[in-house]
């Protein structure tokens, strides 16, 4: 289930972006190997000061946090316009009230994989949760820049881009800038991958995440 936490919430629920910070410091850092900051245990960058929207995956009889995803407006400080400009040709920007950008999307490594299927089901409730965003917004793209990891694994999602910059090496790491386009046909062909049928997102209002 997913909890979209933003604006004023992002304080009321800093118990829940705490967690966040920690299991992101665990993904990029501990994990993946990523050039991040961490300190104390948790990784955030300037972006997190953006007033970003963040979308949050908990077990919904547990209440444990699963994965999140952040998302930016184009139109503000982002990713790929300011840290990896160079994905992209000579004075090409990516910039529309339309199109927002995903960044940070990470499943907790402690789960194990979903034995009926090679997509996660956190995943693909994660990509399922930004379209609905999208189609309940306005937004009609989103942009992302990931690694070659990530095109194998929107791949098997349904969940293809169109490649609007790269690939190029940061550091080791072959680096791609993609386009999502945002529909009810991106939604369907996301969803049939791991049986998903209804909206993901917590329609109840109730507050998740158990405090360890």
């Amino acid at each position: 289930m997913i909890e979209v936490i933003e604006g004023e919430d992002i304080i009321a629920r800093g118990d829940v972006i705490d967690e966040m910070f920690k299991m992101r410091a665990e993904v990029f850092h501990k994990r993946l190997k990523w050039d991040v900051e961490v300190e104390y245990g948790r990784e955030f960058d300037k972006f997190d000061d953006e007033d970003p929207v963040y979308l949050i995956s908990f077990d919904e009889h547990t209440g444990e946090m699963q994965g999140s995803v952040r998302l930016l407006p184009t139109t503000g400080p982002n990713m790929l316009r300011d840290v990896f400009s160079d994905l992209l040709e000579e004075d090409e920007v990516i910039e529309s009230p339309f199109i927002w950008e995903s960044s940070r999307f990470s499943i907790d490594p402690n789960l194990g994989p979903d034995s009926r299927t090679t997509v996660n089901r956190v995943t693909a409730e994660l990509l399922c949760g930004l379209v609905e965003i999208g189609l309940a917004t306005g937004i009609d793209h989103i942009v992302s820049v990931y690694d070659a990891r990530m095109t194998r694994l929107f791949r098997r999602a349904k969940c293809d881009a169109d490649i609007v910059g790269g690939p190029m090496k940061f550091g080791k790491v072959p680096t791609y800038a993609g386009l999502f386009d945002i529909s009810q046909e991106r939604w369907d062909a996301i969803a049939s991958v791991v049986g998903i049928t209804d909206s993901v997102m917590n329609p109840t209002g109730k507050k998740y995440y158990k405090v360890a």
